[in-house]
């Protein structure tokens, strides 16, 4: 029987498949068969690596929140640069890309895969989300650390409104299957941060 192709970076190879199968046919789509038929390959690859689909499935999660600790980085970087609107509407815009919008619901479809993230990592449970918040949460606080954002401002509060805003936004595909437009986003965060953010005296 025909096996399909050798697979130089099977992990890599399959997390990919994975996540097109992910974005084409939503979580119920998700099963091994697809995978493996979408990294055309045999079955048994995904379980010479993996314990079972469930460990696959986690490692998957984790392999995407850890890329986002990079995009994380790059709003770290930009404290004190430009607007906090401006960095928090291009940090929200690229953080709720298509992968982690996709994944928030795969985790929340499959109990057995959020037990599994919740041994793996604290909070890991939404471990893309938790990504998220810890990054807009470390952001706020460095702007508040530097004055351009009120010194009682409540950062986590902030946090919530903006991640769970930005969330809503990206995720509803129902009415609008394109994500929404900059000036969305950019009304939200400053809605959002409107009695906190430091203005320059004119």
């Amino acid at each position: 029987m025909p096996t399909g192709v050798h697979l130089r970076d099977a992990r890599q190879q399959l997390f990919d498949a994975a996540e097109r199968v992910l974005l084409r046919d939503g979580p119920n789509g998700l099963t091994s068969r697809a995978v493996t038929d979408e990294a055309d390959c045999a079955k048994g690859v995904l379980h010479r690596h993996f314990s079972d689909f469930d460990g696959f499935l986690t490692e998957l999660v984790l392999d995407r929140a850890a890329q986002l600790e990079a995009r994380s980085r790059t709003l770290r970087e930009a404290v004190g640069t430009g607007t906090v609107a401006d960095n928090l509407t291009a940090a929200l815009t690229t953080l709720f890309g298509p992968v982690p919008v996709a994944i928030i619901p795969l985790i929340t479809f499959r109990d057995e895969l959020r037990a599994r993230l919740r041994q793996a990592r604290p909070g890991g449970g939404l471990a893309v989300l938790a990504q998220i918040t810890a990054a807009v949460s470390a952001y706020l606080a460095d702007e508040r650390a530097r004055g351009r954002i009120a010194a009682d401002a409540d950062i986590d509060s902030l946090t919530l409104s903006l991640v769970g805003g930005g969330h809503l936004l990206f995720a509803d595909r129902d009415r609008d299957p394109d994500p929404p437009a900059a000036d969305t986003v950019r009304k939200l965060v400053i809605t959002v941060l409107a009695d906190v953010v430091r203005r320059r005296p004119r």
